[in-house]
């Protein structure tokens, strides 16, 4: 069975950069993970007023308010059947910044046939879900953003406001001189402009799943149908 990624791009994943390919070729079928471990050149946020929005994300793992240079991190990308049955992605990454605990930007992805694409799970109890929109670059390189936000909990179901929401670019590439991948993220909100943002590179490993099944600290605590 193809990736989530695959399924997504369809005949433009080959566009990718092979090591890109390999990267986000990672499925339950084709037996192995991604681990990548790296550096953060530089964690930045936005301005003062942007504080309260970051501390409310620390709370499901979505955002935190830190930031600096030179930040360890890890992202682990496994894949695993969720308890519907949908072929689920990990995308979990883990900073080591100086003089507080370990942050983790949470999310869970799975190929959604009825929204023709993938559906971006937010967080530790998937509370939030966004649409990713993806495109290959020239060189290679992946785009992903993310649309609108929408927001289940019980009977709650809706679409958040785009004031209270942020629009997330991330680019990830491969540099073959130097021979590792890198990353570059931000987001932005339509009013308030700048809200958070990242850059840095990684090298990867890629664990077989005979011998590394997807971690449950990696899983959401809780799970949604919804999309």
């Amino acid at each position: 069975m193809a990736s989530i990624f695959e399924l997504a791009l369809g005949q433009e994943f080959g566009r990718l950069h092979p090591m890109l390919r390999k990267r986000f070729g990672v499925d339950v079928e084709a037996g192995y993970g991604c681990v990548g471990q790296g550096v953060f050149s530089e964690v930045r946020r936005g301005a003062w007023w942007t504080l309260p929005f970051l501390h409310l994300g620390t709370y499901r793992n979505i955002l935190f308010p830190e930031q600096g240079n030179n930040i360890p991190f890890t992202v682990e990308n496994y894949p695993y059947l969720d308890g519907f049955g949908r072929p689920t992605l990990t995308f979990v990454r883990t900073l080591g910044l100086p003089r507080a605990k370990k942050r983790r930007f949470d999310a869970t992805m799975v190929h959604s046939p009825r929204r023709r694409g993938i559906v971006d799970y937010l967080g530790t109890h998937q509370h939030l879900a966004t649409d990713l929109m993806l495109e290959v670059l020239a060189d290679g390189t992946l785009h992903l953003q993310t649309g609108a936000l929408r927001f289940y909990e019980g009977p709650l179901a809706f679409t958040v406001p785009a004031i209270f929401t942020g629009t997330a670019d991330l680019y990830e590439s491969y540099d073959d001189e130097r021979g590792v991948f890198t990353m570059q993220m931000q987001v932005r909100n339509p009013v308030f402009g700048f809200l958070f943002g990242y850059r840095g590179e990684f090298t990867c490993t890629y664990p077989l799943l005979s011998d590394a099944v997807a971690p449950s600290g990696l899983r959401p605590l809780r799970e949604e149908i919804r999309e």
